[in-house]
């Protein structure tokens, strides 16, 4: 079995189409965020507080950098943000299967109006930060990965069998 790496928006379906397969289909689980969390003893948006943005990524890329070739059969979700810092891209691609789960901004503005777990989307239209962040990545996201499903519409089971099919 071959890791999965599942990339795309916040809001996007991630974590939980990562905790779906680790279920359903005999793959272990991990969600970036949460090493971070853990190793940090804080909450990303205290990391984003305290530290900055800079700082965070620079957190992420050691993370992942760490699970090469330490982590197998494994589903490994990856923060929003992640792919975008150049160095990541090749790293997320020898992790594993690389796959974008590519969501509207209008079904990401409605699973993410009320959430107020993410400093990138904190205070003002939501609407509008989602676009904008959503523009600067979308070529990122399409580029580095190796599968790219459109989620609107789909079920789970769905999702899973496009990408079972892939690995």
């Amino acid at each position: 079995m071959r890791n999965i790496v599942l990339i795309g928006f916040m809001g996007c379906g991630k974590t939980t189409l990562g905790r779906f397969i680790s279920t359903n289909k005999g793959y272990k689980f991990v969600d970036t965020d949460d090493i971070i969390v853990e190793k940090q003893g804080r909450s990303i948006n205290d990391i984003f507080a305290m530290e900055g943005e800079a700082y965070f990524r620079q957190l992420e890329t050691d993370t992942i950098k760490e699970m090469l070739g330490s982590v197998s059969d494994t589903v490994i979700s990856v923060g929003g943000g992640l792919p975008v810092r150049e160095e990541n891209q090749g790293l997320l691609r020898e992790l594993g299967l690389c796959v974008y789960l590519r969501t509207s901004k209008e079904e990401l503005v409605r699973r993410l109006k009320d959430d107020t777990s993410r400093p990138l989307l904190a205070g003002g239209d939501i609407e509008k930060k989602i676009e904008e962040l959503m523009s600067k990545r979308k070529d990122i996201y399409e580029s580095t990965a190796e599968l790219i499903i459109d989620t609107d519409g789909l079920n789970r089971v769905q999702i899973v069998n496009t990408i079972m099919e892939r690995i």
